[in-house]
């Protein structure tokens, strides 16, 4: 499990709760801080959105990657039509968990969009995967995956 969420649930994209422990064991997760009220995250979520489409549908098996939405919203209305409008099938950390704010404190998040792929243990393989994928699409998640420690199931075919 990503230590980093121990003790905070998540919700999916149908703002069911998800246990942490379970969904994000052996993966490597990039936490995405973003609003739907920034322009510049609205020009990136739909490039994020099919970099994890296709790592998820379209490698056999599924590649051990998740991502987890850290809202910067004004409100939990404009969090959830955020995620239905531009969101993939993601998790989400509530919007009234107020651990929002240790988590940018603790990867330094003075911007948004922000997306920083960390290892199980919550430590930082890059706090740059938005210029990652913009520039490697796929190619970076194998970067990634080498460094992470997780059992690797991801083909580079």
């Amino acid at each position: 499990m990503v230590d980093v969420f121990a003790g905070h649930m998540l919700v999916n994209r149908d703002g069911e709760a998800v246990d942490p422990e379970e969904a994000l064991k052996n993966k490597v997760v990039g936490i995405y801080f973003s609003g739907g009220w920034c322009p510049p995250c609205r020009d990136f979520t739909p490039r994020l959105c099919e970099f994890y489409t296709e790592l998820m549908l379209e490698t056999e098996p599924a590649a051990q990657f998740e991502i987890v939405f850290v809202s910067s919203d004004k409100s939990q209305a404009d969090m959830e039509s955020y995620i239905a409008a531009m969101h993939g099938d993601w998790l989400a950390l509530p919007w009234k968990d107020q651990y929002k704010t240790e988590l940018k404190k603790k990867y330094t998040i003075t911007a948004i969009p922000k997306l920083v792929i960390v290892k199980q243990n919550g430590d930082v393989i890059t706090d740059k995967g938005r210029k990652q994928i913009r520039a490697y699409g796929l190619a970076c998640f194998r970067n990634w995956i080498e460094v992470a420690d997780v059992f690797q199931n991801f083909s580079s075919e």
